[in-house]
């Protein structure tokens, strides 16, 4: 869980337990993917919630965030700033890195994230 209360409140997110129900999983799973990195969690109203577009038009996590994830833990970002970089405009993208994920664009968007991260 991280603080992002700059994360602009027009991000659209879902509770964890509406999480779960959209993934078929336990509300205890979708903490275990926030704890391995293949989702990111932030209280926002006293609530941990998730960000709404990192879960596809399937119901399933959008293919590229976790390894997207895993390459900026590793460069040593915080969640925090992970959550803050996937929703932030890049002109060279264009549009936010979580929307090019969302577009199959995560190659793209991983190669970046390895740029940022070295």
């Amino acid at each position: 869980m991280n603080d992002v209360s700059v994360l602009s409140e027009v991000v659209a997110t879902l509770p964890v337990a509406e999480v779960a129900q959209r993934l078929n999983q336990p509300v205890s799973r979708v903490h275990q993917l926030v704890r391995d990195g293949q989702l990111l969690s932030f209280r926002r109203d006293g609530e941990v919630v998730v960000p709404a577009d990192f879960l596809d038009e399937d119901d399933a996590v959008v293919k590229g965030l976790s390894g997207t994830i895993t390459v900026l833990r590793d460069g040593g970002y915080s969640d925090s700033d992970i959550l803050r970089w996937l929703f932030a405009e890049d002109d060279s993208l264009p549009g936010t890195p979580v929307a090019s994920l969302r577009e199959g664009r995560h190659r793209e968007v991983k190669r970046r994230a390895q740029a940022m991260a070295f």
